[in-house]
């Protein structure tokens, strides 16, 4: 039985539970942050080991300003600018002095190789580009080809300018000057929050991907929305590890950070998270699932070597009971190992194993999920220290509706949105605009269930669905995740494979990634077919848990990691293509 258009719950989402600024645009924001908290610090910067430069609130947006000015009088006003490099204050600044009265944004994902870079470029028509020195030769390289737009190079590194490269830093002191001359025209900039300001490219090859539109209104009402329910202010600290020209990251790290008048500070990379919790005092972390599933097992390690995980597993019951302040008391130790600040921890961009996110709540770190896309700003929903619930990416957020389409059975539908987050659109793609904004709802091609207290829980995506004779459904999401936590087993990717040329008789496969130095220290076993032996034993216990028409009947092992986007989700046709392949 298939329902269409399930009631809009609406009435089921985030309540606002603390004070949050409103803001017209980011410019709006800046003008009103720089105020409401000039003398505090926006960033902490490490200059050299055990040296740093602090930035305030007043000073980024004096810069921004300075910035703004100058890129105005190289005659960029209206155009388009790439900013592409590491996380990094000056790539914030560069982000802001754009959008708030001089172009449109293009952020680039510094991880994509030169050929693809430059095909964005062109799509963009990017007139001119920020980057740091180790983009520097690609982007010069780019610069010279008769295909793009390119007139402006942006150095974020160097510290004058110098043959035909503009320092940021020089553009800075430059559009100071102006501005003490009398030039008001980035101040004086009008903002119309509904108008593209941002271009966003998806994930994908460069000729799939989709362009998305996002406006001032789209981000503030987002952090307006976020910054109502989630327990940030004046005092915390944000460590910036994601990439920051994913959305991610942009807004639920940089902007609001800012926009709460928050400090924000830099990971020196992903082997040093623990380190600069601790350096930093850092109390607010946006991460993804990966990097939280690392940072537990290196406390459970801790914890087995200093004999206390037995002790913890025995009286788990009992801590489950306490309030988040008893759990922090009692786990104290291990707060003080991340830096003995924390306050809250952000998953999202993935699905979050709900044993990892139940042992972080036991240990009384204050873990939530949120869900969003690029196209919604991003965030939709996100649990709350108020809302919480197991599983769940929490409620919608404050300006948002949602609601599921194509409901089954089982109660499943497609997540359907609604709000001033929602993007304009994706850019000179009718078609596909189409399909994905009917009546004002952006339909997000994810599967999930709502219950009765308006908690959502994602399912998997609708493209992913594997649908088996009998007409049940299998979310492979849902599996892997089964399948990843077997010791030894890096990823996993779950399959439909026909048999016997019958193309509605589909049985479930797996394609796992294994670590084989994990296998041979845990199952004591180095040759290949032991390997089989053990992984194929550990499937078989993994199928007992599930109902027999989701069994995995049949398992490839590899240790090549599987094809995935520069935003580590994985690329499904393409990994079942490749497995079609190495079959023929």
């Amino acid at each position: 039985m298939i329902q269409n258009n399930l009631k809009v719950i609406g009435e089921k989402m985030n309540k606002r539970i603390y004070d949050y600024l409103e803001i017209r645009d980011l410019k709006d924001m800046l003008n009103k942050t720089g105020k409401l908290y000039a003398d505090r610090p926006a960033y902490k910067i490490k200059v050299e080991e055990g040296k740093y430069q602090t930035y305030t609130h007043k000073e980024i947006r004096d810069m921004i300003n300075d910035l703004g000015t100058a890129l105005i009088n190289l005659g960029l006003k209206g155009k388009r600018i790439a900013v592409i490099g590491e996380n990094r204050y000056e790539w914030e600044i560069a982000y802001l002095s754009i959008v708030c009265g001089t172009g449109i944004v293009v952020p680039l994902d510094k991880s994509l190789p030169a050929n693809e870079l430059e095909l964005l470029i062109e799509r963009s028509d990017v007139e001119a580009i920020f980057y740091t020195k180790k983009y520097s030769d690609i982007i010069q390289n780019i610069k010279f080809s008769e295909k793009n737009k390119l007139k402006h190079l942006i150095s974020m590194d160097n510290d004058e300018n110098c043959e035909g490269i503009y320092s940021q830093k020089e553009l800075i002191r430059e559009g100071k000057k102006l501005i003490e001359e009398g030039n008001n025209e980035f101040l004086n900039a009008k903002i119309n929050p509904k108008e593209m300001e941002i271009m966003l490219f998806t994930s994908g090859t460069t000729s799939k991907s989709k362009v998305v539109a996002l406006s001032h209104e789209n981000i503030c009402t987002n952090l307006m929305d976020i910054g109502s329910v989630l327990d940030v202010t004046q005092d915390d600290v944000f460590l910036s590890i994601l990439p920051i020209h994913h959305v991610f990251e942009c807004t639920v790290g940089f902007l609001f950070s800012l926009y709460k008048g928050a400090e924000t500070v830099f990971c020196d990379g992903l082997r040093h998270i623990v380190e600069n919790l601790n350096e930093y005092h850092v109390t607010v972390m946006a991460c993804v699932p990966g990097i939280y599933e690392r940072i537990f097992m290196m406390i459970r390690k801790k914890l087995e070597k200093q004999g206390k995980l037995e002790k913890i597993l025995e009286n788990e019951e009992k801590y489950k009971n306490f309030s988040m302040q008893k759990k922090k008391e009692v786990f104290k130790e291990i707060h003080d190992m991340l830096g003995g600040k924390i306050k809250l921890l952000i998953s999202g961009a993935a699905a979050l194993d709900k044993t990892i996110e139940e042992k972080y709540r036991l240990l009384g770190l204050n873990l939530v999920q949120g869900y969003g896309l690029t196209e919604t700003s991003p965030v939709v929903a996100v649990g709350t220290n108020k809302n919480y619930k197991l599983g769940s990416i929490g409620k919608t957020v404050p300006s948002v509706e949602t609601k599921l389409v194509d409901v089954d059975d089982d109660g499943i539908g497609e997540l359907v949105v609604r709000g001033s987050s929602v993007m304009l659109g994706y850019y000179e793609n009718e078609k596909v605009n189409k399909k994905s904004l009917q009546d004002g709802w952006f339909y997000t091609g994810d599967l999930a269930k709502i219950d009765d207290e308006g908690y959502i829980f994602i399912c998997g995506r609708k493209k992913s669905v594997i649908v088996l004779k009998n007409g049940k459904n299998i979310f492979p999401e849902e599996m892997e995740n089964l399948v990843n936590k077997i010791e030894g087993i890096k990823e996993s990717f779950i399959f439909g494979k026909i048999q016997s040329n019958d193309e509605n008789n589909i049985k479930i496969n797996v394609k796992i990634v294994f670590d084989r130095d994990v296998i041979k220290d845990v199952y004591k076993v180095e040759k290949d077919e032991d390997i089989y032996k053990v992984l194929s034993k550990k499937i078989k216990e993994v199928n007992q848990t599930m109902p027999s028409y989701k069994a995995i009947r049949g398992m490839i092992l590899t240790e090549e990691p599987l094809i995935k986007t520069t935003t580590n989700k994985i690329k499904r046709q393409e990994n079942l293509d490749a497995i079609r392949k190495l079959k023929d």
